[in-house]
């Protein structure tokens, strides 16, 4: 082989090898995965409309297993069995999603340290208190009667324990739906304020299905909860909130003995009235259709905002002086690493 032709095949071997085609695009994530999951696990509205899409079919289903025997007592065990119920609808679907997001049951505002502690009673004082003012202001406006009493001697018993455990599953049960998962998966994604807002709005057009229901009732119903969730942004939890929740419908209905949101129930301590102009005495709906309720409302917030302030991060400590040593390792001098060394 002469020279020219070593040096032609030696010019046109390769310098170096093949490229390999990229495949990033490959290793990206699918769709679906951008789609329902985000930087904190999955988004959001997927997990708000499971939850509520499955709290409707469990509710449905625990309506009709409550109603479907004759328990008696004018349908009182039948009521209670559904708020049960209704309570269990709640808290499923947020099991099942706390498994899914790995979050703690506690981070959705019902932790089971905290379960009738001292916030809850706290509540409690707070909810009959409110009630019993809103009730004095109208007897004060010759709105309301306290009439006399209707049941005697163990029946008050029976009646105040039995209005207790049903109000308390209302608590529970209302509080959670609105308050509970739905806040804390709505604020994940426009914040806590705005979705403070877009569910007590909820919360005061899920009480349309009362019959005596009217659209003051409805704004009262919003503004109370509102305010539950100012208590949750103060307290850290539902405990205060479902609290007062209890003791406010216990005071309205069985001990005033008046419509709680255009509803009269039986087994209720008085005959009392409500008298005079609606807008007043707030008419069919009770004192939470009155104007009264929303002065009592505000005057509630201003004191529990004084009372419960809000917990803020606590400042970064004062830089100690300096000394010798800090200002020769400032001036590039050896620190306590190099001089180890």
């Amino acid at each position: 082989m002469s020279e020219l032709e070593v040096n032609t095949e030696s010019s046109v071997a390769p310098s170096s090898a093949p490229v390999a085609p990229d495949f990033a695009a490959a290793t990206q994530p699918s769709y679906a995965h951008v789609l329902f999951l985000g930087p904190e696990g999955l988004r959001p509205g997927w997990g708000f409309v499971f939850y509520v899409a499955t709290f409707y079919g469990l509710q449905r289903l625990a309506a009709e297993l409550a109603w479907s025997r004759n328990l008696g007592a004018s349908g009182l065990w039948s009521m209670l069995l559904e708020e049960f119920g209704m309570f269990v609808a709640a808290a499923i679907p947020a099991v099942v999603l706390a498994r899914v997001e790995r979050r703690p049951w506690r981070a959705y505002g019902l932790p089971a340290k905290q379960a009738f502690g001292r916030l809850f009673w706290a509540g409690t004082v707070w909810g009959f208190a409110g009630i019993s003012v809103l009730m004095l202001a109208l007897y004060g406006a010759h709105a309301f009667g306290f009439g006399h009493l209707v049941l005697h001697g163990v029946r008050v018993a029976k009646f105040a324990a039995f209005w207790a455990v049903m109000f308390l599953l209302v608590g529970l049960f209302e509080e959670f739906l609105l308050r509970g998962y739905s806040q804390f998966t709505l604020a994940r994604g426009m914040g806590f304020w705005p979705a403070a807002v877009g569910l007590s709005c909820m919360f005061g057009l899920i009480h349309l299905r009362n019959g005596g229901e009217n659209w003051t009732g409805l704004l009262a119903a919003a503004c109370i909860g509102f305010f539950f969730c100012l208590t949750l942004r103060r307290t850290g939890n539902l405990w205060f909130a479902v609290g007062f929740h209890a003791a406010w419908d216990w005071g309205e209905t069985f001990f005033y003995s008046v419509p709680d949101s255009g509803m009269i129930s039986p087994g209720h301590l008085l005959s009392s009235s409500l008298q005079g102009p609606q807008w007043i005495s707030g008419g069919s709906v009770g004192p939470e259709g009155s104007v009264l309720c929303f002065v009592v409302i505000a005057v509630m917030w201003v004191v529990f905002e004084r009372m419960y302030p809000e917990v803020r991060a606590k400042a970064e400590p004062a830089p100690l002086p300096a000394t010798a040593g800090s200002l020769r390792q400032a001036q590039g001098g050896p620190s306590s690493l190099r001089a180890s060394k």
